[in-house]
């Protein structure tokens, strides 16, 4: 039996990704957040955040490192590492996740002017759809 250790995440960075070579590779870290919100046992909402430290390496990292910033929206698909090291005489763990897979989900414009479309569009060439027409020959139906 095979297993799988695979994690999907959509979140907002919480600082600009670092970046350094080891070796002849390049490795990028930063942190997403994941936010989830509900309603407590009294009515109230709860807004839930957890943070998600990510390591992407080669191309990967260079792209992160290259695109990504504080506040960017990104999915990150890969797989969950756990490592350890001792510190001072103590075992230290640290848990996070390999990504195999970025992909940056804030549109162009938001990376420029803070969500406002640069140039918007007009869309007086598109027209909507209307109910009732037969768009073939342009005749109405009889009903």
């Amino acid at each position: 039996m095979s297993s799988l250790n695979k994690a999907q995440l959509i979140g907002r960075i919480g600082k600009d990704p670092e970046s350094k070579q080891v070796g002849n590779s390049t490795v990028t870290n930063f942190s997403i957040a994941t936010s989830e919100k509900y309603k407590d046992k009294n009515g109230e909402q709860v807004e839930n955040t957890q943070w998600h430290n990510i390591v992407a390496w080669g191309r990967l990292a260079e792209v992160c490192r290259d695109y990504l910033k504080k506040g960017s929206l990104v999915y990150v698909e890969g797989k969950i590492e756990t490592r350890s090291w001792e510190k001072d005489g103590e075992k230290r763990y640290s848990t996070e996740i390999k990504a195999l897979q970025m992909t940056m989900l804030d549109s162009k414009s938001d990376n420029y002017q803070g969500g406002a479309p640069k140039n918007p569009q007009n869309n007086s060439q598109s027209s909507p759809v209307e109910l009732g027409k037969d768009f073939d020959d342009g005749q109405d139906l009889p009903f």
